[in-house]
């Protein structure tokens, strides 16, 4: 009979991460000046203040949550046409420049040769991931989930919980999220990562979460299979 495994199977080791998920914003790429931009710049245009804390407040939110934060600050507009302002000004800038964190391009392309399967997990909407899609190499990420696609945002489990299911549609398996590396920046995020299962890493960027039931590194630089091998094999023994 013809296998059914995927071209993924051969290459991914026993002890190591059968897949990695990673938050966008403030972990892969720094957009995150981006949206404090656009934020400070709409709540003005409505007489109303915006301060860097209150900016800070809102990373790693869910977006409609952080809409109706900017509404109660004065803007007047609803939702969705918030949503779409903001993220309009994101891509405008991503559009002329993708700010890659420390070690974020180089990891994300090593991974993929050794044959790691990725998703990318994100809040932001499809036309953000769209400019990061086309900065990187075909097929990095097997499986992608964006905010407007799931029920229930970070720091809710669910976005990661269909990152995982969505990598067992496409390559026709199940992983166990204790065997799975999730990256995230913010305390939405990695309270999400960690919450579905996954052995969730914080490498702090706008906010610093401080410590929690995840593990904490201040760099992506020198990161690599190894290292990541030797995490869960230090927490699954």
């Amino acid at each position: 009979m013809p296998s059914t495994k995927s071209a993924f199977d051969a290459k991914v080791p026993a002890p190591g991460p059968h897949a990695v998920l990673w938050d966008m914003d403030g972990t892969l790429i720094d957009t995150e000046p981006y949206w404090i931009a656009a934020e400070m710049e709409l709540v003005k245009s409505h007489g109303g203040s915006w301060s860097e804390e209150q900016a800070f407040n809102l990373v790693g939110q869910a977006l409609p949550n952080g809409a109706k934060i900017l509404q109660e600050a004065g803007v007047d507009l609803g939702v969705r046409e918030i949503i779409d302002h903001l993220s309009g000004q994101v891509v405008a800038g991503l559009t002329s420049d993708v700010p890659w964190r420390p070690g974020a391009l180089e990891l994300l392309r090593a991974l993929h040769r050794e044959g790691i399967p990725q998703a990318l997990v994100t809040m932001s909407e499809r036309s953000i991931v769209h400019e990061l899609m086309a900065a990187l190499p075909e097929g990095i990420f097997t499986a992608s989930v964006t905010g407007e696609e799931v029920t229930h945002g970070k720091p809710d489990p669910e976005p990661y919980r269909r990152g995982l299911a969505l990598l067992g549609e496409r390559l026709g398996r199940r992983f166990d999220p204790a065997r799975c590396i999730g990256f995230e920046d913010s305390k939405p995020g990695i309270t999400s990562a960690a919450a579905a299962g996954l052995h969730a890493v914080l490498i702090p960027n706008a906010t610093d979460p401080g410590v929690g039931n995840w593990r904490r590194i201040d760099t992506l630089v020198d990161i690599n299979l190894k290292t990541m091998t030797d995490w869960l094999v230090q927490v699954n023994a």
